[in-house]
């Protein structure tokens, strides 16, 4: 029943008093975004003023936006990484936050080859569930009768270790999965998932999708909504389901579960509904046995509404594939996070991918905007730092690198997103996210940048010595074609001696060289989540460089101030490259990877 009266909100008629509350929030927030911001600012800098850090730059206990400004740096994660390996290794002093830091979340972009530790602070599950309890609300504004079924969603717990001191660290959501929070959160029927907590919980990835599985294909006519957090983990259930179809359909068959399921409280949980269903079967049969797997989405789960999944930034190369074997569904992008901070939501999430925009929400943490592209490289130092513009201030249409204040501590600190501004809602300011500053490459959860794609091909590069061989040029592009999918990196040979040409060996051998000196976030999407392909080098013809510069003068590139792309898109370019390609090499076997971080 739609609650018109009760606490109505400008977004739209909420249908029930709970939602209410949370749109009347969001307007409340949004009405108020500096004055919160302001509020949020004091708070942060009162409650941490006798922090190391902060008395580092004598703030004197300012709590003012002025004071906080001229003394306080901007930082990146490198400035802040000995504190943070202090507290690390187990240094319980104030020095980041007056509250005692809880774990650490490991961040996704790397440093020197391992995962960021990112602070936390026990309040900030509170400050995320918050965000979380805003989605369902401005979902049930655009798709009604949610409440009538369950979602279906592939949630993954990952890898956590312990720092020397004796700190957890681990992925934001495995954090948020295994929190209270998440595993005794109140029954909500707009909310309802057809993964039981145990499957969700267990650290096994095979054993976790396979129970997911088979509990999303029992439920099939209750999904009303299928998702996972990126748009790459929703493809891999896809591929999964390829390739485990039958010994699915046989347990639906006769009510038995996979013996390779060994996780006891999997079994236990599956017990309570395992059931034969032969017509069930039958359908998945008839359905997965097809070669033409095009909508197999719809052809499964027949009343699904909507996709929820992550399609911007680097996900954005997956909507093609998503399409196409959801038939077109609409795919809803609901929420901005990262490992530092819980940003905002998409206010309008069935919007088309390439128009989403996020709403910033001022009470998560204090935001500044760094212009894109000022140039405080050479000229910037601590004592002239760049003009920063605060949440409401940002101007329609330009871009920004975001950087934020949170209550754990981090001050000023550089996130690496850039952002283009496209609106406010309220006096709140909307944005798209363009892309991860820096970064080439990207399959899952992995980022690549341009510095380490170079330092991986000078490490393989050594292997070609013997056959007096060398590396002329090289560029990239992420492969999404296939599932899942993987590094494409082309190399144009000087081969000096024709008699000694690397052998396909030795060139198999390059793409494992090229693996092993990548970071250990991809490294364990490549080892533990199977989220990423073995990595391919295609070797091309000598001169193929100078014909990629060719077109793109005729392109009115200038000759002067051409450099070779290390990433490419762009279909004629990546056309040209494999027309020209003589060879192609892929990884023989895994790279190595452990969950143990290395010590500092």
């Amino acid at each position: 029943m739609a609650v018109d009266s009760v606490l109505s909100s400008p977004l739209g008629p909420p249908a029930c008093e709970k939602d209410a509350k949370a749109l009347q929030f969001i307007e409340e927030m949004t009405r108020n975004a500096d004055p919160v911001q302001e509020n949020v600012l004091a708070e942060i800098l009162t409650r941490n003023a006798q922090t190391e850090y902060l008395q580092r730059f004598k703030l004197s206990g300012a709590t003012d936006r002025q004071t906080f400004k001229s003394k306080l740096p901007m930082i990146t994660y490198e400035d802040l990484q000995p504190d943070i390996q202090r507290i690390a290794n187990g240094d319980r002093s104030s020095i980041l936050s007056a509250q005692p830091i809880s774990e650490f979340l490991t961040s996704s972009g790397t440093s020197a080859g391992e995962r960021k530790l990112m602070p936390t602070i026990r309040e900030e599950l509170d400050r995320r569930q918050m965000l979380y309890s805003l989605l369902m609300p401005v979902m049930n504004l655009y798709v009604p009768g949610l409440d009538k079924g369950k979602g279906l969603y592939f949630l993954f717990v990952k890898s956590e270790t312990k720092t020397p001191g004796g700190l957890l660290a681990r992925p934001v959501l495995t954090s948020y999965y295994k929190s209270d929070h998440f595993k005794t959160r109140p029954y909500d029927p707009y909310n309802v998932y057809t993964s039981p907590n145990e499957t969700i919980l267990c650290a096994d990835s095979f054993q976790s999708m396979y129970s997911q599985m088979l509990c999303g294909l029992y439920e099939r006519h209750q999904v009303l909504r299928v998702g996972a957090v990126f748009a790459s983990g929703l493809l891999r259930a896809i591929r999964f389901l390829q390739l485990h179809w039958p010994q699915l359909t046989h347990d639906i068959r006769t009510g038995t579960l996979n013996p390779k399921v060994t996780d006891p409280s999997i079994r236990e949980c599956m017990s309570r509904f395992l059931k034969p269903v032969p017509e069930l079967a039958q359908v998945l049969d008839s359905e997965c046995s097809k070669e033409n797997w095009e909508g197999i989405i719809t052809r499964i789960w027949p009343n699904t509404k909507y996709l929820d999944v992550i399609v911007t930034g680097a996900m954005a190369q997956y909507i093609p594939t998503l399409d196409y074997y959801s038939g077109g569904l609409p795919l809803a992008c609901t929420m901005y996070a990262s490992s530092e901070c819980y940003f905002g939501l998409n206010l309008n999430p069935m919007s088309k991918p390439s128009e989403v925009s996020y709403t910033i929400m001022p009470n998560m943490a204090y935001f500044e905007f760094l212009p894109h592209g000022h140039p405080n490289s050479p000229g910037f130092t601590r004592d002239s730092p760049p003009k920063l513009v605060d949440l409401a201030d940002v101007e329609v249409g330009r871009e920004y690198e975001l950087v934020i204040t949170t209550y754990a501590g981090l001050c000023r600190y550089r996130v690496g997103d850039i952002l283009r501004v496209t609106g406010f809602h309220n006096s709140a300011p909307q944005f798209h996210f363009v892309r991860r500053k820096n970064v080439l490459l990207s399959i899952d959860a992995d980022k690549t940048d341009e510095a380490e794609l170079q330092k991986a091909v000078d490490n393989a590069s050594q292997l070609l010595r013997e056959t007096n061989t060398s590396v002329v040029e090289y560029t990239s592009y992420a492969d999404t074609k296939s599932i899942p999918g993987h590094y494409v990196i082309y190399w144009e040979l000087l081969v000096k001696d024709s008699a000694y040409s690397p052998s396909d060996e030795v060139l198999a051998q390059c793409c494992l060289a090229m693996e092993e000196s990548l970071n250990s976030v991809y490294r364990q999407s490549r080892v533990a989540d199977n989220s990423i392909g073995p990595l391919e080098i295609r070797v091309v013809k000598s001169g193929t460089f100078e014909e990629l510069m060719d077109y793109a003068i005729s392109r009115g590139a200038s000759i002067n101030q051409y450099k070779v792309p290390r990433c490419v898109s762009f279909s004629p370019i990546m056309e040209l490259l494999d027309s020209r390609a003589v060879s192609t090499h892929f990884s023989p076997c895994l790279p190595h990877w452990t969950p143990e971080r290395r010590r500092c």
